[in-house]
């Protein structure tokens, strides 16, 4: 009974893991991630900006929204606490802590969440927020003493412990020596505990200063691909939103594998995905009495008998010319492994070496874990240096986990790139492009095309310099996805109607049509026969009463030499038949030895053109 029990177990046991449970080699991370937001209610916090610009309050509520909102489609099994500090009520566990509120304690963002944010929002938000909390003494030490007692309350396992504090205040104390002593202490012993503290520090009248006494307070960078702590404070919504999404987003590694330059030399490595294609949830099933849901279970039964089988009485075979080979579980197991996981270097070649239709399957990112093997950064960097400089790729073998066949993989060296607010958009490693073996690689027949002119290509080359744009990936969401959501979103909420989503992937015609101006025209004329129109489909072949279903035929058309030769100095002599060619093949004496259109047009060239 144990071996079935460990064989047919629920399937639903699976998604029940908690979010982010992965496994690579030896290497697994289970736990959900925790994300604390400690907003300061302070009066400075509620002031307006010039020209009616957005309070740094509002600001932060609409960022923290943002976060909300994320969760609930990317990871709805993370937790989120709200938590104010400053205030003049008190409303925490126990009501230890004077002048901290906990709006919301540390749980799975839901829909109750979201709408208690929309009250905090805007004007009529601002004017709830005085009226529920207030504004009063600040004491920092005791707000993150609350927030270490809402972690040590939690009884799942966490993975990843992150606390985010948003103010405007660069000295909280005014000068306070035993309650900046008592900050300063919470907040060392929360960092011993694993929560990273990030300062999310807004723009205030003279300026934040940060080494004035948050600097010992935050956390320090986890890696080389963190930017630390932000000197320059947040004054748009946009830079806000980016610097938080940057420190919330996971960096989760697909598997921790060390590469192996020679033999002794080795670091480790951590395989990261930087694009995954999003979709949409699958549906849930339901038991539909009371809506619990329902849980499926697997067996497998001898179906000429009808009995249960166990795992030991179950073989794979494969059909192998007309013969059928049977292997057990264990054989199965061996023939599938290949090598131990790692990335072992071959060699170098210069980056022209690198094709286009080399990359079979989406990239991944390669950056060192130091924590792994001491010395791994220094390596790494060293290597992805001299990459840099001389302009080559590493060609690798690579195992990325056991029971997964190798690949040839190119690693592209990336250097680090920031925006002009000092957060990094591009980290530094190397892209792992994954290149095609022998086997991957087909030998098509292109179908020969006739060859556009010289006028013709000139004419394009305009067409899309006109057409030009810089593209952002980020810039486009999945209108699909997105619409999903929104009606979701409505439903979850009690909203009227769902938002309207832009479809940001549809041609903008009318400014396509101002930016081309005349050179679309020009060029179908060039290209396309006369009055040529693709919507509208060839007319079907009438026959005439006259002689019994027979076509009437058509009079003769001649072209005059110099009709001939105009057709070439303008590039449209293709868009001549091939009976008006044929005749003016035969009105100058040239013999043609094929038919085609292209080879009448190659010999009226070289005749008239000689």
């Amino acid at each position: 009974m144990a071996e079935w029990n460990a064989f047919y177990h629920n399937e639903d046991e699976d998604e029940e893991q908690e979010e982010g449970e992965q496994t690579s080699g030896d290497y697994k991370v289970t736990g959900r991630d925790s994300l604390v937001f400690l907003v300061d209610a302070s009066k400075e916090m509620f002031i307006k900006g010039e020209d009616g610009e957005l309070s740094n309050f509002d600001m932060t509520m609409q960022v923290v929204r943002s976060v909300y909102t994320t969760k609930i489609i990317s990871s709805y099994r993370d937790l989120i606490a709200l938590v104010f500090y400053g205030t003049e009520q008190s409303k925490n566990p126990r009501n230890s802590f004077k002048h901290v509120y906990v709006y919301h304690d540390l749980d799975e963002p839901g829909a109750t969440r979201v709408r208690d944010l929309d009250a905090l929002l805007g004007d009529k938000g601002e004017k709830l927020a005085a009226e529920t909390m207030g504004s009063g003494e600040t004491s920092l030490g005791d707000a993150l003493w609350c927030c270490a007692n809402l972690y040590s309350d939690i009884k799942y396992r966490l993975s990843h412990k992150r606390l985010m504090i948003f103010t405007c205040r660069d000295d909280p104390h005014g000068g306070n020596s035993t309650k900046d002593r008592q900050a300063h202490t919470k907040a060392r012993d929360l960092k011993e505990t694993g929560v990273m503290i990030d300062l999310m520090h807004l723009m205030k009248p003279g300026g934040f200063d940060v080494s004035l006494y948050f600097r010992d307070i935050v956390s320090p960078a986890e890696d080389e691909s963190e930017l630390g702590l932000q000197l320059k404070p947040c004054d748009k919504l946009d830079d806000l939103r980016k610097r938080v999404l940057a420190k919330e987003q996971k960096k989760r590694s697909l598997a921790r594998i060390k590469l192996i330059l020679d033999e002794g030399i080795n670091m480790a490595v951590g395989l990261y995905a930087t694009a995954v294609t999003a979709r949409k949830p699958g549906a849930v099933k339901l038991y539909r009495e009371t809506n619990e849901q329902v849980r499926s279970k697997t067996r497998t039964f001898q179906t000429q008998t009808g009995s249960l089988l166990l795992p030991s009485e179950i073989k794979k075979a494969q059909v192998y010319g007309k013969k059928k080979i049977v292997m057990e579980r264990d054989e199965v197991d061996a023939i599938k492994k290949f090598d131990d996981p790692g990335l072992y270097l071959i060699g170098f070649k210069p980056m022209e070496k690198l094709k286009l239709h080399h990359h079979i399957r989406p990239a991944i990112f390669l950056y060192p874990e130091d924590d792994q093997v001491k010395g791994s950064a220094c390596l790494f960097s060293a290597l992805l240096k001299k990459c840099s400089e001389k302009n080559v790729f590493a060609v690798c073998r690579c195992t990325p986990r056991r029971n997964i066949p190798p690949r040839f993989v190119a690693l592209v060296p990336q250097k680090e790139e920031v925006d002009d607010g000092k957060v990094q958009t591009k980290p530094p490693g190397f892209n792992v492009i994954f290149l095609p073996y022998a086997d991957d690689i087909r030998n098509l027949d292109i179908p020969h095309c006739p060859i556009a002119s010289p006028i013709q290509v000139n004419k394009m080359k305009e067409i899309v310099s006109k057409l030009r744009f810089k593209y952002r990936s980020d810039a486009f969401e999945n209108p699909v996805i997105q619409q999903h959501y929104r009606n979701l979103e409505a439903l979850a909420l009690d909203m009227v109607a769902p938002e309207e989503t832009d479809d940001l992937i549809m041609p903008k015609v009318e400014q396509m049509d101002i930016r081309l101006g005349p050179l679309i025209d020009e060029f179908k004329n060039m290209v396309y026969p006369f009055n040529y129109n693709p919507d509208v489909k060839p007319a079907a072949k009438r026959k005439t009463a006259d002689d019994g279903g027979g076509s009437e035929k058509k009079p003769k058309v001649e072209v005059s030499e110099e009709e001939l030769k105009n057709h070439m100095k303008n590039g449209t002599i293709g868009k001549l038949t091939v009976p008006l060619l044929k005749d003016a093949c035969k009105q100058f004496g040239i013999r043609v030895a094929g038919s085609k259109k292209q080879e009448l047009i190659d010999a009226l060239v070289a005749h008239l053109g000689s």
